[in-house]
């Protein structure tokens, strides 16, 4: 992982891989047109998650052990399309809901519950976006602020005030290549504009379930 935040690895998958996922993908009976949560409950999508060559680039990032704790299928194409503003990543699932500093409000998502977190807990996370599909520019690709990801968590004011000093960078990424990038990193992406579909599967690592002491992740 460079300062910036974020890097492309290609071909991180090959083509049996990524159809194994696929099939997988296609018959999960919760999926909705725009995609589904929960993934890791899907047996196929839970090995991949834990197997390398993810893991090892996970841990890579992460400077030791890479554990998968929530996955999530985005499937923008003309029968669901749809832009995502400028934004941070600061949702995690966990287990129990408790009163600390720094974390909320909660919510429920697909029946998992999950709170908005400190820096310190999100900076102990990667997330990993694995392309079915080539990612170009016509199909909505995920856009990034570089190095965004080191201000720590951002007001919406302070994200405006960015996105005026700092050049977006687009992430074109081929089928069977993986996005490796911060969840404190600025991001966002527009509607697709061709008929290509652009289906990612965002997997999301942590050290140790134990993202702080007392405070454990769950696995969605």
């Amino acid at each position: 992982m460079t300062e910036d935040g974020f890097r492309i690895v290609p071909d991180a998958l090959d083509r049996a891989e990524i159809e194994r996922i696929e099939g997988a993908v296609a018959e999960a009976a919760f999926r909705s047109r725009g995609g589904a949560r929960n993934l890791l409950t899907i047996p196929v999508i839970h090995a991949v998650a834990r197997d390398h060559p993810l893991t090892q680039i996970a841990a890579r990032v992460l400077g030791g052990t890479a554990v998968p704790f929530r996955a999530t299928l985005f499937d923008k194409s003309p029968r669901a399309n749809w832009l995502v503003a400028w934004h941070q990543d600061t949702a995690l699932p966990l287990r129990t809901r408790h009163d600390r500093p720094g974390w909320g409000p909660w919510s429920q998502k697909a029946g998992v519950l999950h709170a908005h977190a400190p820096a310190a807990a999100l900076e102990r996370v990667v997330a990993l976006r694995l392309h079915l599909d080539d990612s170009t520019a016509e199909n909505g690709p995920l856009r990034v602020l570089p190095a965004s990801h080191q201000r720590g968590v951002l007001s919406d004011a302070a994200i405006d005030e960015m996105r005026a000093c700092v050049p977006p960078v687009e992430c074109l990424v081929g089928r069977g290549g993986v996005l490796v990038m911060r969840p404190l990193l600025v991001h966002a992406s527009s509607k697709s504009r061709g008929v290509q579909p652009r289906r990612v599967i965002h997997i999301e690592y942590a050290s140790t379930l134990e993202i702080e002491p007392g405070v454990w992740l769950a696995t969605a």
